[in-house]
C-alpha cells in the first residue's frame, strides 16, 4: 500500500488550487523574508525613512558583503526596498509609507508580551525617548508632539486624519516653520496618526511631521545618534520644544506686578 499511497500525496502536492479558489494574501512570502535576522535588522535600520549603502546595511547585519548583496535583491524583488544607483554605488531604502508602518506594527506584535523588560537596555531606552520613523519623531517626545497638537486645537480632524488650524499654522511659525510650503506636495496626506512601536499610542505622521522633523534637526534642536534610530533632544531643543515634548508642560507663572503707590491725598 505505501508503494501507491507515495505517488497519490506527491500528485496531491503538486496540483493547482481550484480555479474558484478563494484568494488569499500572500503572507507567507513576506513573513520568511522579514523572519530572517540579517534581513530584519537591515529593515529596522532602514526604518529611519533615509537611504543607506549595501557596505552599511551589511555592518548593521553582521554579515559579508556578498551576504548582504543576496538578501537586498530579495527585499528589492518582494518590494520592501528599492534602491538607487548613484555612480558606482548602490543605495537602498523602504519602498514606501505602508511598508514601514507594516514594519513597526510587527515590531509592537512580536515584543508586546515581554514590552517592559524588553526597553531596558540604553540603546532600547533612547530609540524609545525619540527616533525616526520613516521621516517622522517617533517614541515619547513623537507621541506627547501629537497629544498637545490636538490639545491646543493645533490639529482638528479630518477626513484622511488631521488638518493644520489657523491658530496651528501661527505657532508654528512662531517656531520658524513654514506651514504654507506642505501644499506643494498635494499627494501627501498633511497629517495622519501612526500607531507608535513602543508607545503603543499615536504619534504624528504625514508630510507635516515629516517637515516638522527635517526642521528640528535643521535648527540643531534634535540631533541623530550615529548608526542608530534614535534621536537626541539637545539644550537648545529643550527649550525651544518644551511645550510640544513635554506633555505636562505648563507656561511659567508670570508674578503680576503690584499696582503703582499712590500719594496719600494731602489733608
Amino acid at each position: 500500500m505505501l508503494t501507491d499511497i507515495r505517488p497519490m500525496a506527491a500528485t496531491r502536492r503538486t496540483c493547482p488550487p481550484p480555479a474558484d479558489a478563494p484568494h488569499e494574501p500572500r503572507l507567507a512570502r513576506v513573513a520568511a523574508l522579514v523572519a530572517d535576522p540579517s534581513r530584519a535588522r537591515m529593515l529596522a535600520f532602514l526604518l529611519s525613512g533615509e537611504y543607506a549603502s549595501a557596505g552599511e546595511l551589511a555592518r548593521t547585519a553582521s554579515v559579508s558583503a556578498a551576504t548582504a548583496s543576496a538578501h537586498l535583491v530579495k527585499l528589492v524583488d518582494a518590494g520592501l526596498l528599492v534602491c538607487e544607483p548613484r555612480g558606482r554605488h548602490r543605495y537602498f531604502r523602504i519602498a514606501d509609507a505602508d511598508v514601514a508602518h507594516a514594519l513597526e506594527a510587527l515590531a509592537m506584535v512580536a515584543e508586546r508580551s515581554s514590552h517592559e523588560r524588553t526597553w531596558a537596555a540604553p540603546a532600547r531606552l533612547r530609540l524609545r525617548e525619540a527616533r525616526c520613523c520613516y521621516g517622522h519623531l517617533a517614541g515619547r517626545h513623537g507621541v506627547a508632539m501629537l497629544e498637545r497638537l490636538l490639545r491646543d486645537n493645533w490639529l482638528a480632524a479630518a477626513p484622511d486624519g488631521y488638518a493644520l488650524t489657523a491658530a496651528g499654522a501661527q505657532g508654528l511659525a512662531a517656531l520658524g516653520f513654514d506651514a504654507a510650503a506642505l501644499g506643494a506636495r498635494a499627494s501627501h496626506r498633511v497629517a495622519y496618526p501612526c500607531l507608535d512601536w513602543s508607545e503603543r499610542r499615536d504619534h504624528l505622521a504625514g508630510k507635516l511631521a515629516s517637515g516638522l522633523l527635517t526642521h528640528f534637526v535643521d535648527r540643531g534642536w534634535l540631533r541623530r545618534v550615529p548608526g542608530e534610530r534614535a534621536l537626541e533632544l539637545t539644550p537648545p531643543g529643550r527649550q525651544a520644544l518644551a511645550p510640544f515634548l513635554a506633555p505636562d508642560w505648563r507656561p511659567p507663572l508670570v508674578p503680576k506686578k503690584p499696582p503703582p503707590a499712590t500719594s496719600a491725598p494731602d489733608r
